[in-house]
């Protein structure tokens, strides 16, 4: 009487098993994010991806990167060209992106990513930080480059 119970019992168990086991594979939320930015703006390349970091390729962008979600980070996009002050070219590659990443206006991205770059200065220095639409804007330059991150806090 034992073994008949335990083979019906054993069988949906198997079943079961089986049926969950054998799921559809889904890509990564920043793989998807990286695929949709490739898609929705011209000439940008998806590289390699190494520590929650995925290395982008723009021929207006010395380096694009975008990080992943992490424990305090929902998402992160990481610009630098040459030359010590941004070109529009530049600035509306990164508006753009950032559009796609936070799902928010390009024209609003555009205005917080010039007003983090006009900042930078005599009178804030070289390294500027801000806030705009609940993103966290860091500028900072050197003397042969310019970079901006954007990021969002993963408790916003």
């Amino acid at each position: 009487m034992k073994p008949a119970f335990r083979r019906s019992a054993l069988l949906p168990a198997l079943a079961l098993l089986i049926a969950l086991g054998t799921s559809p594979a889904y890509a990564d939320r920043c793989d998807d994010l990286a695929g949709q930015l490739k898609s929705q703006i011209d000439g940008l390349g998806v590289g390699k991806t190494a520590a929650n970091v995925i290395y982008l390729s723009h021929p207006k962008a010395k380096q694009i990167t975008l990080g992943c979600a992490s424990r305090n980070l929902s998402n992160q996009l990481f610009a630098k060209t040459d030359g010590r002050k941004p070109t529009t070219a530049f600035l509306d590659l990164v508006a753009s992106a950032a559009a796609i990443i936070f799902t928010l206006p390009k024209d609003d991205m555009r205005r917080g990513a010039t007003r983090c770059v006009k900042r930078m200065g005599i009178i804030y220095g070289s390294d500027v930080s801000t806030r705009y639409r609940r993103l966290d804007m860091r500028c900072a330059r050197t003397k042969t480059e310019a970079s901006i991150t954007i990021s969002r806090s993963r408790d916003q």
